[in-house]
């Protein structure tokens, strides 16, 4: 049966973009969402984060993603941590709330491997009901779906003040939550993110901090971002990325105060979608409560 063409369009969509967990640009700011390592490796500090990304802004019902993200360390080695992201195209909904517990290894001086993992629930809400159609009777479109999935996932993270390199699959478990005669047109794999990053001291008052993220899976393309942040007394921070095949873009971020800090990075599009969609936008807030007033006298970037 003839179905409307955006119809089509936005189910097309959710297979090739549902299959890939949510991208982000500032993805160094970002890390205990794909990593439950990270959770709680800032020393004596409970951080919060929310981060919104519109993906190829001037395109009806494009991907929007919402995220919010708590994290803190409690004892000595273990850290505790929650995200929440809210992820839209077309009529899919999904929201994803996950808990993550991290365990971290003193290796000696600022060596530090923590081992994590995370474990939660995505909802699904896809709106078929609420599509325009040229056959209002065709039955794969009478009802909403409506499903809760459970996944879990695991990591590794390797750290001192200076580098680190993770590794990480945050949804272990496959699912498939839109079914046609056979045909898988909406479902979650499994992805794997490889990540890294170095923070050079250039002068006093200079650093520079490269960075890079790969992210797979076995049924999409993999994504590789490279990225080159500069901050100046501890405060201004201005960079560059380059998605490979995807964007560039460019990226800045201001500590309002020592322990807040808001961001903006600017993505031009250059894969086939450019002719629709010139860019992405994807906003930042951080905030470190630290535990106790002293300062540590190595404090972190990343």
């Amino acid at each position: 049966m003839k179905r409307i063409y955006v119809a089509m369009l936005l189910l097309i969509g959710v297979q090739l973009y549902g299959q890939q967990d949510p991208q982000y640009t500032q993805y160094m700011y970002n890390m205990s969402v794909v990593n439950p390592a990270y959770a709680g490796s800032k020393a004596e500090t409970l951080s919060l984060g929310l981060l919104y990304r519109s993906q190829w802004t001037g395109v009806d019902d494009s991907p929007r993603t919402g995220t919010f993200f708590a994290n803190a360390p409690i004892g000595g080695n273990m850290g505790l941590g929650i995200s929440f992201i809210n992820d839209q195209i077309g009529p899919v909904k999904e929201n994803n709330v996950y808990a993550d517990f991290s365990y971290t290894l003193r290796l000696g001086g600022e060596h530090r491997l923590a081992f994590g993992i995370k474990a939660g629930a995505t909802f699904h809400d896809i709106g078929l009901a609420d599509l325009e159609l040229t056959d209002a009777n065709d039955p794969f479109f009478n009802e909403n779906i409506n499903s809760v999935t459970p996944n879990i996932g695991a990591g590794f993270f390797y750290y001192t003040d200076h580098y680190y390199f993770g590794f990480s699959v945050p949804n272990m478990l496959n699912s498939v939550h839109l079914d046609s005669d056979g045909y898988e047109l909406g479902s979650e794999v499994s992805h794997y993110f490889l990540t890294g990053g170095y923070v050079f001291q250039l002068s006093e008052n200079t650093k520079l901090k490269p960075s890079f993220m790969v992210k797979s899976a076995f049924s999409a393309p993999t994504s590789f971002d490279v990225n080159l942040n500069a901050l100046f007394f501890e405060r201004f921070e201005v960079g560059g990325s380059y998605r490979l095949d995807d964007s560039f873009a460019a990226l800045v971020n201001f500590a309002i105060t020592p322990n807040l800090r808001i961001g903006y990075a600017h993505d031009f599009v250059t894969s086939d979608i450019k002719h629709y969609a010139k860019y992405s936008s994807e906003f930042m807030l951080l905030w470190d409560i630290n535990f106790v007033k002293k300062v540590s006298r190595s404090p972190r970037y990343f």
